[in-house]
């Protein structure tokens, strides 16, 4: 793996554990545990997944209000799309 994927992804993690140490929801959530006599500790799991776009993947906007649109009944689908639906069994027709 690249190091600079590594580096964004050590940063990503980062940001996360960041986040909820500085949440005062959940801080405020832990602490009423607390009162109750309870010990806490929070274990979250996150799965992260990255697919390299492909060149022909470019053309979509990175605008993700932007939808691809239907047109005489045909769906124009990535390359990860395809992907996608095979990993759920479901076939493509080109």
């Amino acid at each position: 793996m690249e190091d600079s994927l590594k580096q964004l992804m050590h940063d990503l993690g980062n940001a996360i554990n960041d986040s909820l140490s500085e949440s005062d929801r959940i801080a405020e959530a832990i602490g009423e545990i607390r009162k109750t006599g309870f010990d806490v500790f929070l274990v979250l799991e996150a799965t992260i997944g990255f697919n390299r776009r492909d060149d022909s993947d470019s053309s979509v906007s990175a605008d993700p209000d932007n939808e691809r649109r239907v047109s005489a009944g045909k769906i124009k689908f990535t390359s990860q799309d395809e992907r996608f639906l095979k990993a759920l069994k479901i076939s493509v027709e080109q």
